[in-house]
């Protein structure tokens, strides 16, 4: 029993790890001044919420076959929209410190 306990506190560590290491990659990214790396990590995350649909058991009903892939596709990309609220929130700052820069050599008259 007890060693049961030591892999889940040992999973559950590495797991938060990876998690914490891959918010910091995304907001890494997303301050680049190309916008394009910080789209890899919700790209990524995009196309692996899509590939459990594969793998869904025909229900029955056609109803049932729509909300069961309506339910995979909306629980798998958590992760995507946490990302990219990331990015947003990232890329908002990078205009604001930009339009201040702007704002600054303009007063100075460097433009």
């Amino acid at each position: 029993m007890q060693i049961a306990s030591k892999i889940v506190i040992v999973t559950l560590a590495v797991l938060l790890v990876l998690v914490v290491g891959g918010v910091c990659l995304q907001i890494f990214l997303s301050r680049r001044n190309s916008r394009w790396p910080g789209l890899v990590l919700p790209l990524l995350t995009f196309v692996s919420a899509l590939l459990p649909v594969v793998n869904i058991v025909d229900t029955g009903s056609v109803s049932g076959n729509v909300l069961a892939v309506l339910a995979v596709i909306l629980a798998g990309n958590i992760p995507t929209l946490v990302l990219l609220a990331i990015y947003w929130a990232a890329r908002e700052k990078l205009r604001t410190r930009i339009q201040m820069e702007k704002m600054g050599k303009m007063d100075i008259g460097e433009l």
